[in-house]
């Protein structure tokens, strides 16, 4: 049996907004950005074109997901994004205006940062020690 996880979800309170923000000041790729009709629209994102799990952005459209936009994990990481190099991606994004919470440090397992997205939700910039 094979399994993966092809798709997580996160909560944006408008389309073109989010897309500017993941694409322009973090870098991320759009892989898919299809519109249906009656307001449906797929967008799908990742760091990079070869990543195996994507991000699709909802629009919160109802006030029980307006009330989750920017904290889907509360005050903790809602995703890891792997990098080769954390330092570089840090300085990169730091200069673009992206909020980090401290700045990059070793630790057990290699070198990692948390930052966070125009919401509010946290993500951790990994670079692994090879472990």
């Amino acid at each position: 049996m094979s399994r993966k996880i092809g798709y997580v979800t996160i909560l944006v309170k408008d389309y073109d907004e989010a897309i500017a923000f993941y694409k322009d000041i973090l870098g991320f790729e759009i892989l898919a950005d299809n519109a249906f009709g009656n307001g449906m629209r797929w967008v799908a994102i990742a760091p990079s074109a070869n990543n195996e799990t994507s991000i699709v952005l909802v629009k919160a459209d109802t006030s029980d997901k307006l009330a989750r936009l920017g904290s889907q994990a509360a005050n903790h990481v809602f995703l890891v994004i792997h990098t080769d190099d954390c330092r570089r991606d840090y300085e990169e994004m730091k200069a673009r205006g992206v909020h980090f919470f401290g700045e990059p440090s070793d630790v057990p397992w290699g070198v990692e940062v948390v930052f966070e997205d125009l919401y509010g939700n946290r993500f951790d910039l990994v670079q692994h020690n090879g472990f």
